[in-house]
């Protein structure tokens, strides 16, 4: 309990300097491009609650989509690629050609094939994050020890419960590990996606208040963005700590 509360106060201490930081920056600027953190926080409180609602769900629900798609396909082809040595030099070309392609740089095609709607935007956060779930999830399962299998067919286990009892804690450490990781990048692109051919969502939300030049609104509107990848952050950290209890 100590450790939680004095990682919070570090987070609001941190939280409190990069405010300080921030209205220091300000008062050298001293441009409406850069409003004071307490016009910010104003326009914040101020906004109707519905609206907000409506395009942080939209967000999460596109990020949550994008995620799970990733994890399902993702982990089915590490796990093919671990514990099968056949299928691993058949897609370990695939992956390593296809890897180093920067995903953003696929947009306008996934649009163009899947149009400017929920479809390419759930696409694209799913092809940035299903080649690292891959490598991650096919490089942990080949690293548990062959003994480790062995011990639990000695006492007969079935491939089941090898699977739930080895394979899946090997893999799941280093799935959660590389979601902390690119659920950064993933939120990034949903910005750029957002942009195009809807009505709802934060990137929409913050692109119209720019294009309004209301700064105190955009900027609150990329803090609640901010928000939104802070609760995603801090769920991840909730998985870790409930299934990685081994770890600790």
């Amino acid at each position: 309990m100590n450790k939680r509360i004095t990682r919070v106060l570090r987070l609001l201490f941190v939280f409190l300097c990069m405010n300080l930081v921030w209205y220091i920056v300000y008062l050298l600027m001293n441009h409406p491009i850069l409003p004071s953190p307490g016009s910010v926080y104003k326009a914040m409180f101020q906004l109707e609650g519905r609206e907000v609602l409506l395009n942080v769900g939209y967000s999460l629900l596109r990020i949550l989509e994008g995620v799970l798609l990733a994890l399902v396909i993702g982990l089915l082809i590490g796990l093919l690629m671990g514990r099968s040595p056949l299928w691993n030099k058949l897609l370990d070309p695939v992956v390593y050609l296809t890897y180093p392609i920067p995903k953003i740089a696929l947009l306008p095609v996934v649009m163009l094939f899947f149009g400017l709607g929920e479809t390419s935007k759930v696409l694209m956060i799913m092809l940035i994050l299903l080649f690292q779930i891959i490598i991650s999830v096919r490089d942990g399962v080949k690293a548990i020890p062959e003994n480790t299998y062995d011990v639990l067919t000695s006492i007969g286990a079935g491939t089941v419960q090898k699977f739930w009892n080895v394979t899946l804690p090997g893999a799941l450490s280093v799935i959660l590990s590389t979601i902390r990781i690119s659920l950064g990048t993933a939120i990034s692109v949903l910005f750029f996606t957002e942009i195009y051919g809807t009505e709802h969502g934060m990137g929409y939300f913050i692109m119209d208040a720019w294009l309004r030049l209301d700064y105190p609104e955009m900027y609150a509107g990329i803090m609640l963005f901010s928000l939104v990848g802070f609760v995603l952050f801090l769920l991840v950290d909730l998985l870790d700590y409930k299934f990685m209890k081994w770890r600790r």
